[in-house]
């Protein structure tokens, strides 16, 4: 059987940015990187997952910016669909793939830091009214910091299948089909 042909994805973010994303499941790199565009500067973060990355499933993110572009290789112990968001006032992309959560310096692709969860990692929020970036994964949520610092945990009981931000603040379902919400500032439970 043959595998399937990497997924892609293309999304603009604030500021001029354009990313697109490819990824594939386990031993698929090669098929991954077939088609990397050539220019600017190429960084490889999968010896951050494991010594051989190539082993498990990969991820490539160019992005194009009104300075030049950048090209960085990603590694997930799981199958997973990388995601991002450009945070403006810490001038990060914040890409969620697998396990791990990087801060990239938007302008240059260099990496200011990488955060590593117990559990997938679900999805990544920002907002210019909060002064960090909130990482969702399926046990935990994190604060984290434009250094890389954590500014506040919070485990949960409970599996979280889908996250949002809406009206101030982050609501989240669990597996038994509980709603909970916190305060995206502090983590303490709204209500």
């Amino acid at each position: 059987m043959t595998p399937p042909e990497p997924r892609h994805a293309v999304v603009t973010y604030p500021g001029g940015l354009r990313a697109s994303y490819r990824w594939a499941g386990s031993g698929q790199a090669a098929a991954v990187f077939a088609l990397s565009e050539s220019g600017g500067p190429l960084l490889d973060l999968g010896d951050i997952v494991t010594s051989h990355p190539d082993e498990l499933c990969r991820a490539e993110l160019r992005l194009e910016t009104p300075v030049g572009a950048w090209t960085v290789r990603l590694a997930s112990t799981i199958s997973d669909e990388p995601a991002g968001l450009y945070w403006d006032t810490a001038g990060l992309l914040v890409v969620k793939y697998g396990l791990h959560t990087y801060g990239l310096r938007a302008r240059e692709g260099s990496l200011a830091w990488s955060h590593r969860s117990a559990t997938p990692v679900l999805a990544v929020f920002g907002s210019s009214r909060l002064p960090h970036v909130l990482v969702q994964a399926e046990l935990e949520t994190f604060a984290i910091e434009p250094d890389g610092s954590i500014g506040w945990r919070v485990a949960h009981s409970d599996v979280v299948t889908a996250a949002d931000l809406v009206g101030g603040s982050l609501v989240l379902e669990s597996f038994a089909g509980e709603r909970r919400a916190i305060d995206p500032a502090t983590g303490r439970t709204v209500g």
